[in-house]
């Protein structure tokens, strides 16, 4: 089977300099990665919790506990890793690796991160966030909301110490981060979370980050690929091509039976929120196209890269939220 031309994600970084000053720390800190915090909207939206500005400051308080605790975790693995980055050919650039941050200041980063993440439910909570339905219970979410971020926290650091050394166990290791981000969306407005919508969220995260290691394969070679990501050694490319698929079609299984599993939100003498498998359908298709293709070594530079991919998710997440809405008016009237 022909391929088109791979390309290098490592073409000309070598040659720059590693960046400095406050560029320095948004690479350390890994702002970027954020954007995942928006898993803790998922349960919130869906179980149409989000109807008040206490809700929404409360969710917004969980979505930042997640964008600091991942930016602590980031920074503890780059510390444990500089000297072996210091080799590789990309990861050199990195702050530690390059000397540009002292590790002292680093250490400080983290330990700041890690500790206002695990405050902020509490702050959220206690600073007029709380939404009126948990008026006799802001302590019980506050402190599942925290077990949560905090169970984030023990997953992450285990996945750079020991679990990225092991095939399918580092996969499932970083899909568990984002089903915990649904998970502290759900407590942190006393939503009961639906198995299905957990099923959704880990397979969506494997096939996210399944579709990496192909794509990274595609992108770099096998020998490449290996030397900067160990675990790569373990997995096959045969593997990879079928469990990319496995996952992609088992998100959108599970996905099909949660938004047909809730008569509340049938408006109009049909489940409307049907109409969103269409874009969710074409944007994971449209996925395993490009990473096939060698066209990205990450599923997430392809979402902020790809024209079709990104028209896909913005319809899918209007058609959500719209309908959504409906359904809130239709049960209410």
């Amino acid at each position: 089977m022909s391929q088109s031309p791979s390309i290098s994600p490592t073409a000309d970084l070598t040659a720059r300099p590693a960046p400095r000053g406050v560029a320095a720390w948004l690479k350390l800190l890994r702002l970027h990665q954020w954007t995942k915090g928006a898993f803790v909207v998922v349960g919130p939206l869906y179980g149409q919790a989000l109807d008040s500005w206490h809700s929404a400051l409360a969710v917004a308080g969980a979505f930042l506990a997640f964008g600091l605790a991942s930016s602590g975790c980031y920074v503890i693995n780059d510390l444990r890793d500089r000297e072996v980055d210091r080799t590789h050919p990309r990861k050199r650039r990195r702050p530690l690796a390059a000397g540009t941050i002292e590790v002292r200041h680093a250490l400080a980063a983290a330990a700041v991160c890690l500790l206002l993440s695990l405050a902020l439910p509490w702050l959220a909570m206690f600073a007029g966030a709380a939404p009126p339905v948990l008026t006799h219970s802001p302590t019980l979410a506050a402190l599942l909301t925290t077990l949560t971020v905090l169970a984030y926290i023990i997953n992450t650091i285990a996945y750079s110490l020991w679990f990225k050394n092991v095939a399918i166990v580092d996969v499932m290791s970083l899909s568990m981060g984002f089903v915990l981000r649904v998970l502290a969306g759900c407590a942190v407005v006393m939503v009961e979370p639906s198995a299905w919508l957990l099923n959704v969220t880990l397979f969506l995260a494997m096939f996210l980050a399944f579709g990496k290691r192909l794509g990274e394969r595609r992108t770099m070679g096998e020998e490449n690929a290996a030397s900067a990501r160990s675990v790569q050694a373990q997995y096959t490319e045969d593997l990879l091509r079928m469990v990319v698929v496995v996952t992609a079609v088992a998100c959108l299984v599970t996905y099909s039976v949660y938004v047909t599993s809730a008569p509340a939100r049938r408006t109009y003498g049909m489940n409307l929120l049907w109409i969103t498998m269409l874009p969710a359908t074409f944007a994971l298709l449209r996925a395993i196209l490009l990473l096939e293709r060698g066209r990205y070594d990450d599923p997430t530079e392809l979402a902020i890269s790809d024209r079709p991919f990104q028209l896909a998710a913005l319809l899918f997440a209007l058609i959500t939220v719209a309908i959504m809405a409906i359904g809130r008016v239709a049960v209410v009237s």
